[in-house]
């Protein structure tokens, strides 16, 4: 592609565009026994997070890269933006492997350009299915542990040594990091939930990514999601569940609109810091 072509392609990457609470997702099998049909949810939420991202800035005329560790994952994301008129490019990339996050970096440059918009997306449940025995730290698997450190950590680093250069040498651009509420206490209320801290240092991140590149007109962002987020993976909790709490999920595009909101605000008045917390639960501080 030529640097002309690059030049005229405005494209959104998210790290992290499939999900694992998606129909076919390791969580979503895990609560569910094995994959389950999505035929009857509404598209937006299909993907959870990344996907209605993806959606999002695909339908505001964006290239939507998609990233994934495995291509056939996002698939069908990738299907549903075409039926809806936008563009998408699925690109393998695993987060624990520094050459494959070179590697899908250097690929995008390759067929897209630089992008405007990255936005860091990943997650990981690890530690959740293990006994409540287990509860304790000293208990967890230092494995699981390193999981953690990986994606909590060293991947955004890493993603953003790959985006944050020529968005400083552009003079604008958006890089956003997709939070929780672990982010901001160290609470434990299930098995396995002390691996959640390393999301302290993400945030912590975003805040110092901020200091350092806002005065070139990169405009950093950490999002924390404080709740339950609607997907087909959640809904198998059961019908009851559900029902219980179908109020207090969070909707996946509702969360991408607040994205796209970040991302078009004008310099003069930038969040960098931003909770999204349902409106029946209380607020995690």
């Amino acid at each position: 592609m030529t640097g002309k072509a690059q030049a005229l392609q405005k494209a959104a990457v998210i790290v992290g565009a499939t999900s694992k609470w998606q129909a076919d997702g390791s969580s979503t099998a895990r609560v569910a026994g094995g994959a389950i049909s999505d035929a009857g949810m509404p598209v937006g939420i299909r993907w959870g997070v990344g996907g209605a991202l993806a959606q999002k800035f695909a339908a505001e005329g964006y290239l939507a890269v998609l990233t994934t560790r495995h291509a056939k994952n996002a698939a069908g994301l990738a299907e549903a933006i075409a039926d809806r008129g936008g563009r998408a490019l699925v690109v393998e990339l695993d987060l624990e492997s520094v050459s494959s996050i070179a590697a899908a970096f250097a690929e995008i440059r390759e067929q897209v350009g630089d992008p405007e918009v990255v936005i860091y997306n990943a997650g990981y449940s690890h530690g959740r299915e293990l006994p409540k025995e287990m509860e304790l730290l000293e208990n967890l698997p230092d494995e699981i542990f390193e999981t953690a450190i990986a994606l909590a950590c060293r991947a955004p680093y890493l993603v953003a040594k790959q985006a944050l250069p020529a968005m400083r040498r552009a003079g604008r651009g958006t890089f956003m990091l997709s939070n929780n509420q672990y982010s901001l206490h160290g609470r434990a209320r299930r098995t396995g939930e002390s691996l959640y801290y390393p999301r302290a240092l993400m945030r912590t991140l975003a805040q110092v990514l901020t200091e350092e590149y806002s005065p070139h007109g990169v405009h950093v962002a950490n999002v924390v999601i404080d709740g339950m987020i609607d997907s087909p993976g959640t809904r198998a909790y059961g019908e009851g569940v559900y029902k219980a709490e179908q109020e207090a999920m969070l909707d996946p595009m509702r969360i991408a609109e607040t994205y796209w909101h970040i991302h078009q605000q004008h310099p003069s008045c930038w969040t960098h810091d931003i909770q999204l917390t349902p409106y029946n639960r209380p607020v995690s501080r």
